[in-house]
């Protein structure tokens, strides 16, 4: 099977920062937005983090990059709704969209918050044992999207104008609202609900231990269930890491990056059996040979290449600009409106 050619193609960051200098690590995650959209990336995706050092609330980062940006897409992957009242994300989430004049792509997940049992008292005190994480937590934050009713009430109370609906509305946004799954359920219920499928360098080895194969199984379950079959939308996030115009010492440390985790990924890992793509470094050349012989990334058309989470400011520079002026175009992509100088 011929890969099909690649249509859009992103980026995904952590948005590192150091503890006692947030700022400049949030500068940095900034600053290399801009940069992906004077290289023509089509969307820029954040992580979603909390108590580390990762960018805790990329909405509100992304508020930001939406002021110094006029055309890149944005993205979170993923939104971890256990952490979320999704009526106020909704609110969040729609307010970003019409800053940026519509760019802004959600991606979310449901589970109980990582680490639940040592920090439930912090985040829900009351209400712990009674949170619903399941995927109706998503279904109440699209209805909120969507503009459905959520109370009865609505009109003028004295001199205060009252709305049935989340407010502000952002008529495109629910078509642009992605799920992140790493099960074969998770794909079928997220084609089934409508939502575009984002998969990633993670998936959990349920019927195989075969990372391609699961992942191609997990493609073919989220169109099958999706009203627009094989037009259903896919974006698919590995670790990949071109060294075109790299440094000796950067590709030296790139390598030992990559070798540090690729125990992870030849058996799957724990009891929810989670099984890792092992992180791709190589000349384009290289990455597209490897690339193409995966059974799974030649049926998208999308990619969210995911940046390392440990590297400086200049790695991600030389990396981003490697995909965007070589990788890119090895693989069948065109950078939107044109490659900035």
């Amino acid at each position: 099977m011929h890969p099909r050619p690649l249509r859009r193609m992103g980026f995904l960051t952590i948005g590192l920062f150091d503890g006692d200098d947030p700022a400049a690590g949030h500068e940095s995650t900034l600053a290399i937005i801009e940069l992906g959209e004077r290289l023509g990336f089509d969307s820029a995706w954040l992580r979603h983090r909390h108590l580390q050092y990762g960018i805790s609330s990329p909405v509100a980062v992304l508020a930001a990059a939406s002021q110094r940006t006029s055309r890149i897409e944005f993205g979170t992957a993923v939104t971890p709704l256990g952490w979320e009242n999704p009526v106020r994300l909704a609110e969040d989430l729609a307010t970003v969209d019409i800053l940026s004049g519509g760019r802004l792509n959600p991606g979310v997940s449901v589970g109980p918050p990582m680490n639940f049992d040592r920090l439930k008292d912090a985040l829900y005190p009351d209400t712990a044992d009674r949170e619903d994480f399941s995927y109706a937590r998503v279904e109440r934050l699209l209805a909120a999207i969507r503009g459905d009713r959520l109370t009865d009430f609505e009109g003028v109370d004295e001199i205060e104008v009252h709305s049935s609906r989340a407010q502000p509305h952002s008529p495109g946004l629910a078509s642009r609202m992605w799920y992140g799954g790493a099960s074969l359920g998770s794909a079928r219920w997220a084609g089934a609900n409508g939502m575009n499928f984002l998969t990633s360098s993670v998936v959990k080895a349920e019927e195989d231990d075969d990372f391609d194969r699961i992942q191609l199984s997990h493609i073919e379950a989220f169109r099958s269930a999706h009203a627009a079959g094989n037009g259903a939308r896919v974006s698919q996030g590995l670790v990949v890491i071109p060294t075109d115009s790299a440094t000796p010492s950067q590709r030296a440390r790139y390598q030992e990056y990559a070798d540090a985790r690729l125990s992870r990924t030849r058996s799957p890992v724990g009891p929810a059996r989670l099984l890792f793509a092992p992180d791709l470094v190589g000349t384009s050349e290289q990455l597209v040979e490897q690339l193409q012989a995966r059974a799974a990334f030649r049926e998208i058309d999308e990619v969210a290449f995911a940046l390392p989470f440990s590297f400086d400011h200049d790695d991600y520079v030389q990396i981003l600009t490697d995909m965007a002026t070589t990788l890119g175009p090895a693989l069948g992509w065109s950078p939107a409106g044109g490659l900035e100088e």
